[in-house]
C-alpha cells in the first residue's frame, strides 16, 4: 500500500491550506486513517483521525475548531482542511491508514505512512 500526501507549502499566518493524502488501493479498507504532525524537536502527534465510512472524527485541541478531516473513498483519497494557520501548525504532516487480518491464530494489524508534506507557516 502507498500513501502519497500532496497541498503542503508556505502561508502567512491565518491562511489555509487543504493536504490531501491518495491510497494505492480502496481506502475502505482501512478502519483508521489520520493525519499526523512531526515538528522539529517535537514527538510525532496525532492531529485528526477519521473512522472508514467518515462517520467519527476525533482532533488534538489544538486544531479544534480550525482543521477539519475528510475523506472520499470513492477517490480514495483523505483530505485535511487547515483554517487560521498559526505558525505552531508547523511540521511534516504525514498520512497514516491501518487496517488488520483475523486470523485463527489471531489477528494481524497493519500500518502504513505516507512520506508526509511539509507545512511552513510564517507569522
Amino acid at each position: 500500500v502507498q500513501l502519497v500526501e500532496s497541498g503542503g507549502g508556505l502561508v502567512q499566518a491565518g491562511g489555509s491550506l487543504r493536504l490531501s493524502c491518495t491510497a494505492s488501493r480502496s481506502t475502505f479498507s482501512f478502519n483508521f486513517m489520520g493525519w499526523y504532525r512531526q515538528a522539529p524537536g517535537k514527538q510525532r502527534e496525532l492531529v485528526a483521525a477519521i473512522t472508514s465510512g467518515g462517520g467519527s472524527t476525533n482532533y488534538a485541541d489544538s486544531v479544534k475548531g480550525r482543521f477539519t478531516i475528510s475523506r472520499d473513498n470513492a477517490k480514495n483519497t483523505m483530505y485535511l482542511q487547515m483554517d487560521s494557520l498559526k505558525p505552531d501548525d508547523a511540521g511534516v504532516y504525514l498520512c497514516n491508514a491501518r487496517d488488520y487480518t483475523d486470523y485463527e491464530v489471531g489477528r494481524i494489524e497493519y500500518n502504513y505512512w505516507g512520506q508526509g508534506t511539509q507545512v511552513t507557516v510564517s507569522s
